[in-house]
C-alpha cells in the first residue's frame, strides 16, 4: 500500500504535531519528509540527540516523538525516561524507531515510557501508521519486537507485589485479548481472530487497562509475560 493511501482525513482537526530525534542527518531527513507529505501530519522539530529533544519538547509541546536510541550526548533511553517517564507531567508519546538487535537498550526504553516500537526497515506506510497509532493514545509493539524482545527480556521486568490473582478481575473474552495483545497481535489482527469489530477491541483494550491499573498497551504486554499467560511458540 503507498503512502498516499494511508494519509488519514484530517479535516479540520489540528495536525499532529512530531519532533524527529536522530543522530544520522540522513535518516532523519527521511523520516521528516515521509511525515510532513501528510496533510495530518506536522514535523515542528528535528534534533541530533537526547538532550535537543527535550529542549524541543518543552518548547513545541509535540504529540509523538519519534526517538532513535544510540546518540550522543544523551541516548534515547534517558531522552524517553525525562519525557514520557514516570510522574512527568503531561508526558509527550514516544515513538522508538530502531535497527533492533535485540539490544537490552530497547527493553530499557521501553521501561523508559516509550509507547510504541518500530524497525528503522519499516516501510514509510508503517511509520505514518505507528505515528497515528501513538497519537491517539494507543500503543504499538510490532510482532517482532513483542515475539523477540518481550519473550527474551521479561524475566527482567519486576512489577511490585504483582500476581496472576490480579486477572480475577478480567472477563474470559478480556483475558483472550490480553493473550492476544502479549502475542504481539494489534487491534485489527485481534479483531479478525475474534471475529469482532474494531471498536470492539479497543474497549476490550481500555477496560483490560482499567482494570490492571496499566499505563498503556506496552505494560499490558510486559505484565503478561511477566505472569506467563502468553501462548506457546
Amino acid at each position: 500500500m503507498s503512502v498516499d493511501s494511508r494519509r488519514a482525513d484530517g479535516g479540520d482537526r489540528a495536525p499532529i504535531r512530531v519532533v524527529v530525534c536522530d543522530d544520522q542527518d540522513l535518516v532523519r531527513s527521511g523520516f521528516v519528509t515521509i511525515l510532513d507529505a501528510q496533510s495530518d501530519l506536522e514535523v515542528v522539530g528535528e534534533a541530533s540527540d537526547g538532550q535537543t529533544a527535550i529542549r524541543l519538547v518543552e518548547q513545541e509541546k509535540p504529540d509523538v516523538v519519534v526517538m532513535d536510541i544510540r546518540m550522543p550526548r544523551m541516548d534515547g533511553i534517558e531522552a524517553t525516561r525525562r519525557i514520557a517517564g514516570p510522574g512527568v507531567d503531561d508526558p509527550a508519546r514516544v515513538l522508538i524507531v530502531t535497527t533492533f538487535n535485540l539490544d537490552a537498550l530497547v527493553f530499557d526504553a521501553l521501561r523508559a515510557g516509550a509507547s510504541g516500537f518500530l524497525l528503522k526497515d519499516a516501510r514509510p506506510a508503517e511509520l505514518l501508521d505507528a505515528v497515528r497509532t501513538v497519537a491517539s493514545g494507543e500503543s504499538l509493539l510490532s510482532p517482532a519486537v513483542t515475539r523477540a524482545l518481550i519473550g527474551r527480556y521479561a524475566e527482567r521486568v519486576r512489577p511490585v507485589h504483582r500476581d496472576r490473582s490480579e486477572l480475577d478481575s478480567l472477563t474470559a473474552r478480556e483475558h483472550e485479548v490480553l493473550v492476544l495483545i502479549a502475542d504481539g497481535l494489534s487491534n485489527a489482527e485481534i479483531a479478525l481472530r475474534l471475529v469482532i469489530s474494531h471498536e470492539t477491541v479497543k474497549t476490550y483494550v481500555s477496560r483490560i487497562l482499567s482494570k490492571l491499573s496499566l499505563r498503556d498497551r506496552v505494560q499490558a504486554v510486559v505484565l503478561a509475560h511477566r505472569l506467563g499467560i502468553v501462548r506457546d511458540r
